[in-house]
């Protein structure tokens, strides 16, 4: 969410913002209906001031036996109050209007954030790591996983396209690179481990602005509430007795709509990645101190519909519609957030150099960057099968667009509060970490080494053996 105050007095500099992420101009309209709600904020409490007061002269003057002074505010009364209505709705609507476009407009970027078109425009800042010189062909972990227990056809049958059953010793290295993962961001980088939901409600989701912009990306789930649950909820476990079914007849003849249909719609969104539930613990806090970042971290499902992507990376494990994923979240002060998102990219960048995976840091440019980012850094690991870097992280500072949204304060050392600053970022999608493994491990028969900080994690298993 932007800062209305900001936008009030720098229109052309928000217009320019919006302009380098590729959207139009918004700053006229939005001080528009700024000014509308606020005429109208102003007449509603006007109108609710004067009818309190004359109301109160009715009775002086009542009390008074001043007749006509009493009927001439009683007709004022009653004008008041038919005008209400009208300047509440006027309020509502410009209000709603108002929070619908700024709800739908990108963070602005922050200034040295490159401008550029898509993919092709991002900056590379560095490259770690040496590639491996093989010795053979290199293959697509789509084409040795099958034989490792990556089971593409089970996953279909059972779910549909982009989902894979793993198998046996696969499945155990994939465990054990989000317990590394966890390991390592929890008791050498700081992070306090989390278990959150992975189903949230409406708030979570337009708090962490992936509501309304992104309702088509995430899947979105519903529980039909039948009456019964509704009377078990009210009432209790326990079966109704006679005066309690009386009591619910009343009910249901005082709300026909919970007659037809009989039920009661709830829903719930399935988490995209842990950045939803981490980041809207938050929501509606004063923090009392932040002389410190509060860094949370999470290894979680993660879902994505991915409607946007039709025909991009079909093939194999690396865009599924559910996966596992290792999130990292920062909650500090505005003076922090710069220094925060340095130091979150180097945690994930701790993971790939641990498992001795050559990848690159890459600067996202305005094109590139997603909606609620102001700066964003993804790792792009290098996979040999693909001769290409592909991205396995991205780590963005959000500024105060988060905060905003959910109303997530501080208090300053002033007394006042002020917005906090969010970071989010993956550390590392598992995975995709899992198919640069395989790639960059990957032997001439086939099998695939497990790299040697994984060893406390696999049991004994130090190779995973293609399978006849």
């Amino acid at each position: 969410m932007h800062d209305i105050a900001f936008i009030r007095a720098n229109p052309e500099a928000f217009d320019d913002a919006l302009k380098r992420r590729g959207a139009e101009p918004a700053a006229a309209r939005i001080v528009e209906l700024d000014a509308r709600k606020r005429a109208a904020t102003t007449r509603v409490q006007e109108i609710q001031s004067r009818r309190n007061e004359a109301s109160k002269a009715i009775g002086q003057a009542m009390g008074q036996g001043d007749k006509d002074k009493a009927g001439a505010l009683k007709a004022e009364v009653a004008e008041l109050k038919t005008a209400m209505p009208e300047w509440e709705e006027a309020e509502r609507t410009a209000s709603a209007e108002l929070e619908d476009m700024l709800a739908r407009l990108p963070n602005m970027p922050a200034d040295d954030v490159p401008d550029g078109a898509d993919e092709e425009d991002n900056v590379e800042v560095h490259q770690w790591g040496e590639k491996r010189d093989f010795d053979f062909e290199p293959k697509e972990h789509a084409d040795i996983g099958p034989a490792l227990g990556m089971e593409f056809e089970t996953g279909a049958k059972l779910s549909g396209a982009r989902f894979t059953f793993l198998r046996g010793d696969i499945a155990r290295l994939h465990r054990a690179l989000a317990q590394f993962m966890l390991d390592k961001q929890t008791r050498e980088n700081g992070y306090t481990e989390c278990n959150p939901p992975v189903l949230v409600n409406d708030e979570a989701m337009y708090g962490t602005d992936k509501l309304p912009k992104f309702a088509e990306d995430s899947f979105q789930t519903s529980r039909n509430m039948t009456f019964l649950d509704f009377v078990m909820q009210r009432y209790g476990p326990s079966k109704p007795n006679q005066s309690a079914r009386s009591v619910i007849i009343e009910t249901i003849e005082a709300h026909d709509e919970w007659v037809a249909p009989p039920e009661k719609r709830e829903r719930l969104w399935l988490v995209p990645t842990s950045e939803v539930p981490l980041t809207y613990s938050v929501a509606g806090d004063i923090l009392p101190d932040l002389a410190e970042p509060i860094r949370l971290t999470a290894h979680t499902l993660c879902f994505r519909s991915e409607a946007g992507s039709a025909g991009r990376d079909t093939r194999g494990f690396i865009r599924q519609h559910q996966f596992e994923k290792v999130e990292l979240v920062s909650i500090c002060r505005p003076e922090d957030s710069e220094a925060e998102h340095e130091r979150m990219t180097k945690c994930a960048e701790g993971i790939l150099e641990a498992l001795e995976l050559p990848y690159r840091r890459v600067l996202l440019c305005t094109g590139d960057m997603g909606f609620g980012a102001r700066k964003t850094f993804d790792l792009e690991v290098w996979l040999p099968g693909q001769g290409a870097y592909r991205e396995i992280s991205s780590c963005s500072n959000t500024g105060d667009f988060q905060a905003r949204r959910m109303k997530a304060r501080y208090r300053t050392e002033d007394g006042k509060t002020a917005f906090v600053h969010t970071l989010n970022g993956s550390g590392l999608a598992v995975g995709r970490t899992l198919v640069a493994v395989m790639e960059n491990y990957q032997q001439a028969d086939g099998s695939v080494t497990v790299p040697q900080c994984l060893a406390p994690y696999m049991g004994g298993v130090t190779r995973l053996e293609p399978q006849a």
